[in-house]
C-alpha cells in the first residue's frame, strides 16, 4: 500500500531534486507543506524535516475524474520527504491501492497503476 525509498541526500536536496524529476516527467507541483515550520510557528516544534508534495498530471487526473467524479477526494497525489535515523525517506501510498478501495470502475485500475509507475519514477530519480 505504500512505496518509501531512502535517500543520502538531505531533505532539502532531496525536495529540490524531486520538484525537477516532477517536471520532467509531465506532471506538477501544486502545492508543498513544510510541516516543520508550520508546526514549529504554531507552537508545536517539530525536529526532522518533513515537507509534502501535493503533485498532479492534468491529463490523467482529468481521465479518473471523468470515471468517477468522486474520486477529487485522492486527488491530487501526495509525496513526502522527512528525515528518520539519519536518512531521508521519500515515500507516497500507492495510488492503485487507493483507488481500488475508493472505487468499483474498472477503468481506474490502469489509470492508478500508470500514475502510480510514474511517481515511482520520479521517486526513483530523486533519491
Amino acid at each position: 500500500m505504500k512505496y518509501i525509498i531512502t535517500s543520502d541526500k538531505t531533505a532539502d536536496q532531496a525536495s529540490d531534486d524531486f520538484v525537477e524529476s516532477v517536471s520532467r516527467n509531465g506532471f506538477g507541483v501544486l502545492h508543498s507543506y513544510n510541516l516543520k515550520e508550520i508546526l514549529t510557528g504554531k507552537g508545536f516544534p517539530l525536529e526532522p524535516e518533513v515537507r509534502v508534495f501535493e503533485i498532479c498530471n492534468p491529463a490523467r487526473a482529468a481521465e479518473v475524474l471523468a470515471s468517477d467524479m468522486e474520486m477529487n477526494m485522492a486527488l491530487p497525489c501526495r509525496v513526502s520527504i522527512w528525515e528518520k535515523d539519519g536518512k531521508t525517506h521519500i515515500g507516497m501510498i500507492n495510488p492503485s491501492s487507493m483507488l481500488s478501495m475508493l472505487s468499483e470502475a474498472p477503468e481506474l485500475e490502469d489509470i492508478a497503476t500508470s500514475v502510480e509507475n510514474t511517481i515511482k519514477t520520479i521517486m526513483d530519480e530523486t533519491k
